[in-house]
């Protein structure tokens, strides 16, 4: 890697490289670009291609692949989604491409060990329900879908080792994750080799100008630029953006976390989520999710320090995400239910269960309502003062509940209205 490096670093460099002249259209486009980036690699390559695109009034094609390891996306997901939408209304042709064929090898970037390949059908599954996610932030008349598949599969055996030929061990093994594996006595699968290569050929199949990912993504996304330079392509500048730190403010967004907010949630979990975080964590999910104007958010966070309470300031970007995932009416009935569970209320709006067999004990109520996992999580949550039965909170696991209707509560946030016949 320390070689596609320094070649991208040196057209970066500012000494001894004159600036590339712009009007004022592209200085907006780049500002558009560097906007809450991590890098733009080469940032005098992306200029010139800025230029010439208005210039000759072509877009340019700007990529972002995302392999469906997982049915849902959530919302850091939507950082570089964010970032492609800007790009999209500045009049480029954004790919959102689907890695079906990728996953079945497995991203080992930024991993410790080999992580198991998913199947076909795990992959179709998945694939399903990603587009359709990321069109909440996407202009979905204007973005272009593929799947990499298209060209990966008819490689084959031949096309496969003559790609390979383009790229030496040597300069894997530089890669950060193979390096450390190595040295520490890790295995890596031979074919852990393969993902950089094909994500790399992916840029070469759909001629990219621009792709994007995450800070972890920078080896492969370098790669793209080097085989499209060996296959007699323009190189394509790279945009890395910062991986959203959870809800914890430590750990990068995860499912496996439980810091994650998913884009398909219910409008109150959404906005009560976003609530939680800390007043530190705000100001860098405005600069990364909100599509406030940098200008605005400045001046937001003037008007905090000037004695504006940072919990307005808060609300204020728990309504913009809600809206932009669900709907305006919806935002301000998640703030109503939110102000109305803070004072021991009741939200509008919940579930209603009908369960028959009483007198049922609590722990498999909770469990027949959705309320949690099993019976023995249920009992864990009542020895811990989690839950209510209208509104009184639940200290013995033995309770039985006769016949009647209940509102029955879990945390700040959980709650369904129980039949029990």
């Amino acid at each position: 890697m320390q070689n596609i490096q320094s070649k991208a670093d040196s057209s970066t460099a500012k000494s001894n490289v004159p600036a590339v002249p712009m009007n004022d259209s592209v200085e907006h486009a780049l500002a558009v670009s560097l906007r809450g980036a991590e890098e733009l690699l080469p940032r005098d390559e992306w200029v010139r291609k800025l230029n010439k695109s208005f210039e000759s009034g072509q877009p340019l094609r700007i990529k972002l692949g995302l392999d469906p390891t997982a049915p849902d996306i959530h919302i850091g997901h939507t950082v570089v989604l964010n970032k492609m939408r800007q790009l999209q209304d500045l009049g480029h042709q954004v790919i959102f491409l689907i890695g079906d064929f990728t996953s079945l090898i497995g991203d080992p970037s930024g991993r410790n060990s080999t992580r198991p390949p998913l199947t076909k059908e795990q992959i179709l599954v998945n694939a399903q329900t990603y587009y359709s996610q990321a069109a909440m932030v996407l202009d979905e008349s204007k973005t272009e879908i593929r799947y990499n598949s298209e060209w990966s599969e008819p490689l084959g055996a031949r096309g496969m080792i003559e790609l390979s030929a383009k790229y030496t061990v040597a300069r894997m093994m530089e890669r950060d994750d193979f390096h450390k594996r190595f040295h520490g006595g890790q295995s890596i699968s031979v074919h852990e080799f393969l993902y950089p290569l094909m994500q790399g050929y992916d840029s070469v199949a759909l001629k990219a100008d621009l792709e994007l990912g995450g800070t972890d993504q920078k080896f492969n996304l370098l790669m793209g630029r080097h085989l499209q330079q060996e296959y007699g392509q323009e190189p394509q500048c790279i945009l890395t953006m910062p991986l959203l730190e959870g809800l914890d403010g430590v750990d990068k967004m995860s499912k496996s976390k439980n810091n994650y907010i998913g884009i398909a949630e219910d409008a109150n979990t959404m906005y009560a989520k976003v609530l939680s975080i800390s007043d530190d964590l705000m100001w860098r999910w405005y600069v990364l999710l909100s599509f406030k104007s940098e200008a605005d958010i400045a001046a937001l966070k003037a008007q905090v320090a000037a004695g504006m309470n940072p919990r307005d300031a808060k609300v204020m970007l728990a309504k913009e995400i809600t809206t932009r995932f669900h709907s305006a009416l919806a935002a301000d009935k998640a703030e109503q239910d939110f102000i109305n569970r803070s004072k021991g209320g009741v939200p509008d709006e919940i579930p209603e269960v009908s369960l028959s067999g009483a007198p049922m004990g609590i722990g498999a109520v909770l469990k027949a309502a959705g309320l949690a996992p099993s019976s023995s999580e249920a009992g864990r949550l009542i020895e811990g003062g989690g839950v209510r039965v209208d509104s009184s909170v639940v200290s013995d696991k033995g309770l039985k509940l006769g016949a009647g209707r209940y509102v029955v509560q879990v945390g700040k946030r959980k709650f369904a209205r129980v039949t029990l016949a």
